[in-house]
Parts: structure tokens; C-alpha cells; sequence
């Protein structure tokens, strides 16, 4: 049976080398960090390519998408995995605990309960995770995907503090190692997470994830079960006008199956898909344009600000305010409506649950999807 998922080996070589590196300044020991647009590939390569390489090295590996279920807050996520890394019996790292005569998990020579790890519960993330790299005689790899999520809260903001403390004992000489590799869908939402010294991993390296490329082009052509091949060079423009999402080729492969002519006719099949790659990125772009155009005036002129000023984004500052007024001076002249703190946060509260905007805890704001901008752009909504 043919493998379903595209590999990538030598990048997660080349990445699972750089993050067990233990030169003393090797970057990776204070935390690694990569940025890719949502649905570019990124988390099946952790889970299939990179998460292997680690174990194949030796190190205990621990991953968790903190997208993965939003209803579960971001720090009680990143607890339970830590647990659950002592009370699943299929687990990889408890079966390597076993291995080296582990019964109990013990620290200072006592026994504890798993439920007792956490933030505040008697024994700290810091404690239970040496102890388990001391009892596996391993370095363990804590994988965060959608990692920029942990900064919504205070809960995944202390468990950020935790971790770093974590780390900072664990790479002692005392202990066998703790690497944080964080993955997250916007570059500007993970610098929080480490662009000033508030932050718990102020200065760790950060790193553009490398999208999708002609390999996987011509994997998809290999694999499509088309009646005769596409055109790679077509299919490349194709995939780079769909931004390197997978999906969308595939989305478009499944429609293209529905064109009898298409398929019969030579001339006919690289047309028809590019066709259809076009049609969903249509549909896609639509959507989000739908929920733009549907917000109050207010909620545009504050959404164009924000993607207008970007990471410079200051949402009550005066030159802000004003911005606001004049783009909702443009969008609605008659306008009654009041450009003042309290409206501004209705506005911005508004854009978060139509998962337009994203917040962090301590106030930093930033779009939820980074390729809105130059949509609303291409459209004419920033004019």
C-alpha cells in the first residue's frame, strides 16, 4: 500500500541535528521556534517526519497541539501532556522509563502522584520532567505546535515560565536535556512569545519553516491516480498561487475526478486542474471576505488598522484612534457611532470571535490569519 504522506527526511535531519546539538551556545538549547502559514504541512511533518528523527536519536520526544482542542485551556494542556507522558501505558517516553527499572516516578526520593504535576499543585513541571530525563538518561523534546495559542492566557503564559525554568534545569550538567520546539501559523504572534525580556523565551531562535516544494509536486503527480500525468511545471504555478497549501490541490485533484471530458481528453486535464486549484482558492478567499464585509463599520475600520500598522498595532494610542475615525469616516459618513476606548474593545472583542483577530493576554493583538492582509489588499479593502 502507497505511503499517504509526503515525507521530508532531510529537513528533519537537518532540524532534529540542530535542536540536540549540546554545544554549549548552540541556539536550539534556549529554544527553537518555527513560523508557517496555517495548513502548509507544518504539523504533519512534526508528528511524521521530525518526531521520528528525534527518537531515532535517542531523545524522548512529548508533542501537543494546543489547536487542537479550543476548549481546553492552553496551560492545562501543556500540564496533561506532561502527565500523560507517566500514565499512558502506549506512551513513548513511559516505555522507555520502564526500560530503565522506572515503578514510580520519584523526586528528592519521594514518590508523587501524576495528577499532583502542574502549575501550583506540589510538584512543578520542572520537577517531574528531570526527573524523567534522569530516569531515561535521555534528552526529552517538548514539542508546542500552534504555540503563539499558550499566550491567550495566564494559565499557558505560566506554563511558558515553567518550561523555561524547565529548561534552564535540564540543561544543567546535572540532567540529560530539555529542548522546546515551538511551531506557530504567524511569525508576528510567536515573536511575542520572545521578543521582549516579560517573555519566557526572550531570544530564542526563531526560524521560517520552509513550505512545500517541487518535491512534493511531484509526489502529488506520482500519486494523484489520474489516467496520465500533469504538467509539473503548471502544477508548480498552480500550488504557489494556492500559497503551498496542500489541501487545495488536493480539493482540486477530487474535482477534476468529476469532469469525464477532462479525464478523456489529453488537451483538456491540465486546464481543468489548473481550472479548479483557481476555484478553490476562490471559494476560500470568498469566505473570509464574506465575514469581513459583513462586519459593523466600526469593526472594518479597526480590522484595516490593525492590518494597516501591523506589529506596530498600538489599539487605544491617539494616532490609532484616529486612524479609526478616518477610515470609518470613509466606510460610513454618516456614521453616529462614537470612536472611544469602550467601542474600540467592543470592536475588538467582536473581530476575536469571528476568529478574525487574535489577543494574547497581555494585550498585543495581531490578525488570526496573517494572509488576510494582502487579501483584504487584492481586493481593495485597504485602499
Amino acid at each position: 500500500m502507497a505511503d499517504p504522506i509526503f515525507h521530508r527526511p532531510d529537513l528533519a535531519n537537518e532540524l532534529a541535528d540542530a535542536i540536540l546539538n549540546n554545544a554549549a551556545l548552540a541556539p536550539a538549547r534556549s529554544g527553537l521556534f518555527l513560523a508557517a502559514p496555517r495548513r502548509t504541512g507544518k504539523s504533519t511533518f512534526l508528528r511524521e517526519d521530525l518526531m521520528p528523527a528525534l527518537e531515532n536519536r535517542g531523545a524522548a520526544v512529548l508533542y501537543v497541539d494546543l489547536w487542537a482542542d479550543k476548549t481546553m485551556e492552553p496551560g492545562q494542556a501543556i500540564v496533561s501532556l506532561v502527565r500523560s507522558a507517566f500514565a499512558q501505558d502506549d506512551g513513548f517516553v513511559l516505555k522507555m522509563a520502564r526500560k530503565a527499572g522506572m515503578d514510580k516516578v520519584h523526586v528528592g526520593g519521594l514518590s508523587f502522584d501524576v495528577a499532583k504535576v502542574g502549575l501550583g499543585t506540589g510538584v512543578t513541571l520542572s520537577q517531574a520532567l528531570a526527573a524523567l530525563s534522569d530516569r531515561v538518561k535521555a534528552p526529552i523534546v517538548l514539542m508546542i505546535d500552534e504555540a503563539q495559542h499558550a499566550a491567550t492566557t495566564e494559565g499557558g503564559n505560566n506554563a511558558l515560565f515553567a518550561l523555561k525554568a524547565a529548561r534552564d534545569e535540564l540543561n544543567s550538567s546535572a540532567h540529560f536535556g530539555l529542548r522546546i520546539v515551538a511551531t506557530g501559523s504567524s511569525r508576528p504572534k510567536l515573536a511575542i512569545l520572545r521578543a521582549s525580556k516579560d517573555q519566557a523565551f526572550f531570544r530564542a531562535q526563531m526560524k521560517n519553516f520552509p513550505p512545500l516544494d517541487e518535491g512534493y509536486v511531484h509526489w502529488f503527480i506520482e500519486n494523484s491516480g489520474l489516467p496520465r500525468p500533469l504538467d509539473p511545471a503548471r502544477t508548480v504555478a498552480a500550488f504557489e498561487r494556492a500559497s503551498w497549501r496542500p489541501e487545495v490541490l488536493v480539493q482540486a485533484l477530487g474535482d477534476v475526478f468529476d469532469e469525464e471530458d477532462a479525464l478523456a481528453s489529453p488537451g483538456r486535464l491540465d486546464d481543468a486542474f489548473s481550472a479548479a486549484v483557481d476555484a478553490a482558492i476562490e471559494e476560500s478567499d470568498e469566505a473570509m471576505l464574506k465575514v469581513v464585509r459583513a462586519l459593523t463599520p466600526l469593526q472594518g475600520s479597526v480590522l484595516r488598522v490593525l492590518a494597516t500598522q501591523g506589529e506596530d498595532y498600538s489599539p487605544y494610542a491617539a494616532a490609532t484612534m484616529s486612524a479609526y475615525t478616518e477610515h470609518l469616516a470613509r466606510l460610513d459618513p454618516d456614521s453616529a457611532v462614537k470612536v472611544d476606548t469602550p467601542n474600540v474593545q467592543s470592536a475588538l472583542e467582536a473581530l476575536q470571535s469571528k476568529s478574525l483577530v487574535w489577543r494574547a493576554a497581555h494585550g498585543e493583538y495581531a490578525l488570526e490569519e496573517q494572509g488576510l492582509v494582502e487579501l483584504m489588499r487584492a481586493s481593495g479593502l485597504l485602499a
